[in-house]
């Protein structure tokens, strides 16, 4: 099921928030709102709720925001977390997104799948753009377990599968230089985490039923290697599927805000060496939990570091610590 937006223009104080949808089953520009940390409750509601109801929403014109003012945004919308590993460009929440670090994430992944709280929503802002190529991509998980054949929905909703930070980069991104991927066992793996998801998770505000996939899946639970990649390789292919996904062209001074709890996201590497700079804050989430009510489990380490600032990312288990 979705959810409805509520009518924040029948609030006199409130601005018009305009919805246009940009593709049938994801992604909406919303129009009318400056985005900062003075915007009224009923606009914050009708933001969050177009969120959850289109996935992706994508905001132009943002030029007047910085690090302070889009950290001020972020809180109308949660807990702003640190990520759990990479340090951040502002020493508090921002993490930086550019050539060198992050910025050619070009495979499909929720962000932090690794925690048992990985973020509700994700933030990105853009500063520099390149003259061409740079866009990204998200995907409706939500969509793609609708439209999975009633036998295959039956079976994922059982599976659980083990989410890791330690994967192998280098067979990832083969065209990496050896310095990037030194850069990523040093800092992405500082501390290597597993997690155990169901894949399938009940959606705490809509309801829907989504799919938890994407590049830090390592396994399935009780499955061979083999037949992991396979059935893995089975449901990730309806998430890839073009209708269940949206691509953005960026401009400077553009907000993409995502359900991270619904989405995967691709960013394209096709812009050869030009500067792409944008900057990312996340909102801390909710453990997941599946169809059966198994809530997920932290496996590694015995808990989540603390951060240098704020509250650590996934630190919302609640007891999602394994047993024993």
């Amino acid at each position: 099921m979705t959810s409805t937006a509520p009518a924040a223009a029948t609030t006199p104080t409130a601005p018009e928030v305009t919805v246009q949808k940009v593709g049938g089953r994801i992604g909406a520009v919303l129009s009318g709102v400056r985005l900062g940390g003075d915007l009224d409750e009923a606009t914050v509601a009708a933001v969050r709720a177009a969120i959850v109801e289109h996935k992706v929403v994508f905001f132009r014109d943002q030029d007047h925001l910085d690090a302070g003012s889009h950290e001020a945004f972020a809180r109308l919308l949660g807990t702003p977390v640190a990520h759990p590993t990479v340090p951040s460009v502002d020493g508090r929440y921002a993490l930086g997104i550019d050539n060198e670090h992050g910025g050619r994430a070009n495979q499909w992944h929720t962000d932090v799948t690794f925690v048992p709280a990985y973020p509700a929503f994700s933030i990105l802002r853009a500063e520099v753009v390149p003259p061409y190529g740079g866009n990204t991509l998200w995907s409706n998980t939500a969509a793609a377990y609708a439209e999975l054949p009633e036998s295959l929905r039956a079976l994922a909703d059982t599976l659980r599968g083990v989410h890791t930070n330690d994967y192998d980069y280098a067979a990832a991104r083969p065209e990496a230089p050896s310095a990037a991927i030194e850069q990523h066992r040093k800092v992405f793996t500082a501390t290597k985490f597993q997690t155990e998801h169901p894949v399938v998770r009940v959606h705490p505000e809509s309801g829907e039923r989504t799919l938890i996939l994407g590049n830090f899946l390592q396994k399935l639970t009780g499955f061979n290697a083999r037949d992991s990649r396979a059935l893995i390789g089975i449901l990730q292919s309806h998430v890839e599927r073009p209708e269940n996904t949206v691509r953005w062209q960026w401009r400077a001074g553009d907000v993409a805000i995502w359900d991270n709890r619904a989405t995967q996201h691709y960013g394209v590497d096709d812009s050869d060496a030009h500067t792409r700079t944008l900057r990312r804050v996340t909102i801390d989430g909710d453990v997941p939990v599946g169809v059966d009510g198994r809530r997920s489990t932290l496996l590694a380490p015995t808990s989540v570091p603390e951060p240098e600032y704020g509250i650590a990312s996934g630190a919302s288990t609640d007891g999602a610590f394994a047993e024993a």
